[in-house]
């Protein structure tokens, strides 16, 4: 299952650049994750400096 991030997002762009596969990307209101590309590893939830990233 992808990770999702919430609205807590401020935008840091930390996540995008922890994602081994590149499943991440910048949008409109916060970073948003790929989920057919996202291979569930946890590095992006990790790096979060304020946990907007979870398990979906």
């Amino acid at each position: 299952m992808a990770r999702v991030i919430s609205d807590e997002c401020v935008k840091c762009g930390t996540c995008e650049a922890e994602c081994p596969v590149s499943a991440i990307s910048e949008g409109e209101d916060t970073y948003v994750v790929d989920a057919d590309s996202c291979i569930d590893c946890g590095a992006c939830e990790a790096a979060c400096p304020v946990g907007a990233i979870s398990e979906a």
